[in-house]
Formats: C-alpha cells, structure tokens, sequence
C-alpha cells in the first residue's frame, strides 16, 4: 500500500473523505484543490445553509468576483439575517469552484438557514449564525456559552507548540509548509488528529449548538453516501471533523433535532468586502489580514519578493521615493528576521517590520496606508444580475447603472452639481435611500461652494446595505415609491414637530411630490397644537432651509412659507415670556434657539419677498403672510425686548444685543453703553460673565469684534481687571468657554491689544475720531486697493470699464 493510500485511509477510513478545514485559509484552500484533484469525489458535500444549493451554479457565471457572501434573511422580518463570505483563498469557494470545472455536484450540509434565523438571540446586537468558518459555531453558540467558556481551537494548539500568536502558528505550520510531499492528503490526516484530542479533552468547546449542526451534517453525509456510495468528500470546518467521523445512531441525530424553530427564509448572493472579512465582531469573518491571504493564495511563486513590490508600488503612487534597491534590501531583511525568529519563511509580521524600517523609514504613517490599502484591502465582490433579489434592489441596481453610480468598498467624495440633470437625479437617489434607511452615502459640507446648486457626497458600499435593502423593500418595489410609502408613514408617527420640518426638508431634497402634501398636513397640525416655544424654535430652521432649494430644484415651496411664517410669528410672541426665569443650560439652550431663529428669519425674509413679487398682488399676499420687511423688523423688535429685560439670562441677553448690533439695528455707542452698564460694579460678576459669552462668544466672531472696536474690548478688560479674588473663579469657566472659541490668530492679536495697554493698543487716531485706531470718515483710498479683488471674486474682469466702483464697495 501507498503512502497515499494509507494517508486516505486515515482521513477517510471505509467512510467519506474529510477534509478539515480553517475558514478563509489560503494554505487550506491549496489543500482541498490538490486533494480534491487526487480523491476526483463524485459529490463534494460543503459547509453551508442547504437552501443555497440552487445558488452554486451562479459562481460559475463570469460576473462573479469574490469576494462574496450568502446572504439569508427572514421573508417576513429582512432585518434577522445572516451572512456566509467567502472569499477567493477561501476552502468552500475552492470546492465549489473545482465541482462546477469538474461537473461533479456540490451540495451544503450545514443546519438550514430557516433555522438559523430563528434561534432566538441572547445577545442584542450580535450577528445570527453566520459564515465564519471555526467562528461559525462561535456566533451560534454566543447566546448559550459564556465568551471565557468557549475555546479557540488554534489558540489552543499554538500554544501548546509554544507560540503565542496562533496566526503566527497557522502560518508556520499550514501556510508556509505547502499540501504535503506527494500526498495531498497528509495535512488534513494530521489536523483531525489534533482537533480529535481537543474534541476528547475539552467535548463541544463551548460550542454547544454545533451538537446540532454537527448531527445534521451527519445525516446529509449518509444521505449522500447511499446516493453516491464511497465517492463522497466533505468541505468543513476542522473543528467539526471528528463529530463527523464518529458513529452515531440516525436516530439520536434526529432527536437532536426534532423541534428546532423555523422561519421562512430567502437567499441570495451579495457582494462582500476584504474589510468586512477583516472584522471580528459585526459581520466580519475573523481574520485579521485578507489582503495578505489573497496575496499568498494567488502568488505562483516567491511571495515574498511579489508583496514587498506591490507595497513599493503603493507607496510610489503617494509620492514617496522607493526605489528598486529598498525593496532588494526590505527582502533581505524579512529574511533575516524570519531565520532569526525561527520561522521556515518571512510572514506578515517580518515583512511589515521590514517595510517599516526600509520604505517608511520607522514611521508608521505611511505603514498605516500599507494596511489598509494591502493588508487588509478594498477589494469590493461583484454578483450577477441572475442573482435573486427583492424588487427594490431590482429597481435601485436598474437606476444606479443608468446614473453610473458603482457600489464601491472604498470611501470615495462624490461632487454633485445639481443644475444637471445627472446629477440631480444621483442625489435625488441618495436622498431617497437615506430616507429608507440604506446609508449608501452621507451629505458632508461642499468645498469650494456653499450655494444651493451644489451637494458633496461620502460614499462607501458596505455588506449590510444589501440587508437595509431586502428591509425596505416592504415599503414599495421602487425606490421612489418605497421612499414616498415610508415618508408618508413616518410623518404620522413622528414624536415631535422638529421631526415633522425635518421630514419635510428631506422630503423636498428627496423629490417625493406624492409624500410632500401628507407631510404638509401632519405639520400644519402639529404646529397649530404645540404651544411649546423650544419646539417651535426647533422647527423653523429646518423648514425654511426647505425653502432654499425650491429654486434649484423646480419645487413649489408656497405651503412651506405660509407654514413658516405662521411658525415665525408664534415664536415672535411666546419668545420673550419664555426667556425668563432659566437656569444656566436652559438659558443656553434658548441662547441657542435665537441664533437659529434668526438665521432662519433671515431666510424666510427673502422667500416671503420673492412670493410677494411672483404673486403680483401685494394685498393679496399680505393677507396670508407678514410682508418682507415686516418680517425682519417684528424679530428685531423681539430682540429689543429680550436686550432690555433684567429678567432674561445674561447670555441671551448679551446674544440679542449681538444680533442686533450685527443687522445695524443698534449703534456702536449704544452698544457700548449697555455693555458698560451690564459691566458695572453692580451686576453680579457671573451675570455679567454670561452676558459677555453672549456678546462674543458661541463661534459668532466676537473675537473680531473685540480685535476692531477697541472701546469694547477696554470695557471686557476693565471689568476683568476689577472682578473681586473670590468671585473670579466662579466666571473663569464661562470665559475660558468664551475665549477659547476664538481662532489662535485672533486670541493672540487679543492678547497683544491689552498687553499695550489703554491708549497704546491702536496703530494710531485718525484726525477728529477720538478714537484709537479708527477714523471719522471712510478712508476711501484705502477702499479702492480691494476693488480689483472683490471684482475677481465676482467674475466682473470683463466689464471692469462699465463696473461702478460705488456699488462695488457697497457690496464689499
């Protein structure tokens, strides 16, 4: 007899051929092909749910690219999935690969997913069962077996070897060692044999749900074993190897699972990630370095040298000077760290240090880009349109190929400019997904354009979008109409009225028309019912940014403004009662409040204005709405009632003075009067601490004002100089708030004014002011050296001869 046949015997016996396997394991996934070609099974028998069976001939299709997962969700609740990855370098993608090339059937045998799903889950937030491989039977059993509990077969045995990195282990002993010497066989002989021993010493492992599995697996290998006799090979987890081996009565297998719950389940394929692969909790399948395995899986030979040139040429494109003669050397160095440390041949850890020291010179900041970009990866999988999917991933991939929007695993910006019709409808489509809850992208602040033409998008494709996915689609087989069926719903059982505007500008932004005159109605309701001013105050900013887009976007905003304007109006009335008598957070909640208010007043002003204009009627538009200016004067008027009442808080006080000094409803000497009266040895240091945060603070840019009127400053610094020791320490809080908003640039001019002193700090008193620092007039010479600038800024080069110079420092 061989050393082939005796090595068969010893993993197979008179029974099927067991091939013990670590999940995502490139030395295994060599392992099961050579095997697999020695053994030529006439079934091979996988690992996985059985109802993806009619699945496996999609991966013969050449629009699939792991990596990829099985993806199996509840019909009746999407959201209790689970997923199955598998990558390139993984043993199951091997097998099934080798029986589509090979026209031998491949079937899985692991416990149906309908079950799966309805194990009930002791651990909120945890994944169901899923596809880890050796963490299979770690995610089933989290519900049952305490962590410190369960044992980690190859941390076990590495240590026992006397490693105390169990990759480090894996890679010495599976990774680096090849298939076996003219037996194919061998490695997967030794490795049951050694699960076998932990299996006698230590029982289920903590892995107490695995009985289960393992005695369904068991009866698909008898199954299949009456079908097809002695040709059967078996693709699963090392861990399960001996469980399957052994002999057990048919009957004491189905005991185990009479009973078991069940949930009707559907299944499909979806596109996976290197990153998701590389997480150990989430969906992650627990390995720490995809990008590394895929590399040592697809390298035909020295793959050492073949990854120290791929990190070169990474770090090339980000500009940094590596050349042939650092790799040569980073090689020789991995090298030698290997034979140092005992190894048969460099692993991640040698060549990481030696990148470290050769490419990055000892910095790990580049070395950082190397792991994400090569360690780990970013390789995103692909599916075929044959796959199955819900209705609403139908429509959503139909409309992200017409608008060439390609999901990809690396976070990307998107610049959107939505006076094309493109563009548009890309983020009409991504505000309609956020609306769904499938996060695809995330608006962030535009560079370069604040206007309301352009969006930036933060764009990242993950795994469990597919599942966010499969979960809306209860609400429609589009996207616009499941978008439209979820606004109309959550604007009936929004909690308050703040979540009733931001619908509504979300809404506008998503371009749901059918959804819009719902979510109107439920508005207009909830505000005629809310008396609360807070509330109130909390809606109106997120209304009338609504109305900023109605241009752009060809929407009729005339219900939002009369819904605004009657908001705006409530708020002018029950503002100044609601001022008074608040503690410090209350007051600088509604300090906050003002702020957004009169921003929002602002915005509401001009579309008030522009609806008057386009109506043609004045009387007519007055009836339904305060008129354009009317608007802005009734809030300053509210200002003026809020600077001028002892009983409002310090710092909304100080806030409405601010306001109105910055809209030039308040002169200067005015406002240096109040402030000197708030400052005075009578007013109690701590209110007139929350004034001053009030006048200056809160990012409104009084830093600036203080740095150009310095008789405001000499009051800040006089009243400063005279707080009493005792009552100092009290303020210091609120000023250090204050002050420590400022930019560095104006908290040193800041510092440098009052070390001068009173009368020094000005670069001079222009004749007549009596001022330091500023003159009577307007230094019209002075002016004019901006104008070249401000008509650059404004695109008016061309007409520079017919510009006129006094509107252009009108608008400077």
């Amino acid at each position: 007899m061989t050393g082939t046949e005796q090595s068969g015997d010893r993993a197979s016996g008179a029974g099927p051929l067991l091939l013990g396997v670590r999940h995502h394991g490139p030395g295994s996934a060599r392992a099961v092909r050579a095997a697999l070609a020695t053994a030529r099974p006439r079934v091979v028998l996988i690992e996985g749910p059985p109802e993806a069976d009619a699945l496996i001939p999609l991966a013969a299709d050449e629009d699939m690219r792991p990596p990829v997962a099985l993806l199996a969700h509840a019909v009746d609740e999407p959201g209790r999935s689970a997923f199955w990855p598998l990558a390139e370098f993984s043993p199951e993608w091997v097998a099934i690969r080798w029986a589509l090339d090979h026209d031998v059937p491949a079937r899985f045998i692991d416990l149906p997913a309908t079950h799966t799903l309805a194990w009930e889950r002791a651990e909120p937030g945890e994944p169901p069962a899923g596809g880890d491989g050796e963490s299979d039977s770690d995610a089933a059993d989290r519900a049952v077996a305490p962590v410190d509990a369960r044992i980690d077969p190859l941390g076990v045995l590495a240590e026992a070897a006397g490693y105390d990195d169990p990759e480090r282990w894996w890679e010495d002993v599976v990774e680096h060692r090849g298939v076996g010497e003219g037996d194919p066989i061998a490695p997967f002989a030794g490795l049951e044999e050694a699960m076998g021993a932990l299996r006698e010493t230590y029982g289920s492992g903590g892995h107490d749900r695995d009985l289960v599995r393992e005695a369904y697996m068991r009866l698909q290998v008898r199954a299949a074993q009456r079908e097809f006799g002695d040709g059967v090979a078996v693709v699963c987890g090392a861990w399960h190897v001996p469980a399957l081996r052994q002999k057990s009565a048919v009957a004491a297998d189905r005991a185990l699972l009479k009973g078991l719950p069940k949930v009707k389940a559907d299944m499909t394929w979806v596109p996976w990630t290197y990153g998701r692969l590389s997480r150990r909790s989430g969906y992650g399948a627990g390995i720490d370095s995809p990008g590394w395995y895929g590399h040592l899986f697809g390298a035909p030979d020295r793959p050492v040298e073949r990854w120290l040139t791929k990190v070169a040429g990474l770090l090339r494109d980000e500009d940094r000077l590596v050349s042939s003669a650092h790799v040569i050397e980073a090689v020789r160095l991995a090298e030698t760290l290997a034979a140092m440390r005992g190894r048969p041949l460099p692993g991640l850890s040698e060549t990481t240090d030696a990148v470290r020291a050769v490419m990055c010179e000892g910095s790990d900041v580049p070395l950082a880009l190397v792991h994400d970009r090569l360690v780990v990866g970013d390789v995103l999988g692909e599916v075929p349109q044959a796959a199955p999917a819900v209705p609403l991933q139908r429509d959503l991939d139909r409309i992200r190929r017409r608008l060439r929007l390609k999901p990809e695993a690396l976070e990307r910006e998107l610049e959107l400019d939505l006076r094309k019709d493109t563009d548009a409808e890309r983020s009409r489509l991504l505000h309609r997904l956020r609306l769904l809850g499938v996060g695809w992208g995330e608006p962030v602040a535009s560079r370069g354009s604040t206007g309301t033409f352009r969006e930036t998008w933060r764009l990242r494709w993950e795994p469990e979008l597919s599942v966010r996915v499969a979960e809306a689609g209860v609400w429609g087989t589009t996207v616009l109409g499941a978008a439209t069926a979820k606004a109309e719903a959550d604007a009936v059982s929004a909690l308050g009225l703040a979540d009733v505007t931001a619908l509504a500008e979300r809404c506008l932004l998503a371009e749901l028309p059918d959804a819009l005159p719902v979510v109107m109605r439920v508005l207009a309701d909830r505000a005629a019912l809310d008396a609360d001013v807070g509330h109130l105050a909390q809606a109106l900013p997120a209304l009338v940014r609504t109305l900023r887009y109605g241009d752009v976007r060809g929407t009729d905003t005339g219900a939002l403004t009369e819904v605004a304007a009657g908001l705006a109006e409530r708020i002018f009335v029950g503002l100044p009662p609601a001022c008074a008598a608040l503690d410090a957070d209350a007051a600088e909640e509604m300090r906050r409040h003002v702020d957004a208010v009169h921003g929002a007043v602002g915005l509401l002003g001009d579309a008030v204005g522009s609806a008057h204009g386009a109506t043609g009627d004045g009387e007519a538009a007055s009836a339904s709405a305060p008129a354009h200016g009317d608007l802005r004067e009734r809030w300053c008027g509210v200002l003026r009632v809020l600077s001028g009442r002892d009983t409002v808080p310090g710092v909304v006080r100080g806030r409405a003075v601010r306001l109105l000094l910055d809209e030039g409803e308040l002169a200067q000497d005015e406002a240096a009067r109040l402030m000197g009266l708030v400052l005075s040895p009578g007013t109690p240091p701590g209110d007139a601490a929350a004034w001053i945060e009030g006048f200056v603070g809160g990012g409104s840019g009084g830093g600036m004002l203080l740095v150009h009127d310095e008789r405001l400053l000499g009051l800040v610094d006089a009243w400063l100089t005279g707080v009493p020791a005792e009552a100092f320490t009290d303020v210091l809080p609120l000023l250090r708030r204050t002050f420590s908003a400022y930019e560095p640039g104006v908290r040193r001019t800041l510092g440098e004014l009052v070390r001068r002193g009173p009368g020094q700090r000005g670069s001079g008193a222009a004749a007549g002011s009596g001022i330091p620092g500023f003159a009577a007039d307007l230094d019209s010479e002075r002016a004019d050296a901006v104008l070249p600038v401000v008509r650059l800024l404004l695109g008016l080069d061309g007409d520079a001869e017919s510009a006129d110079d006094n509107d252009l420092v009108g608008v400077a």
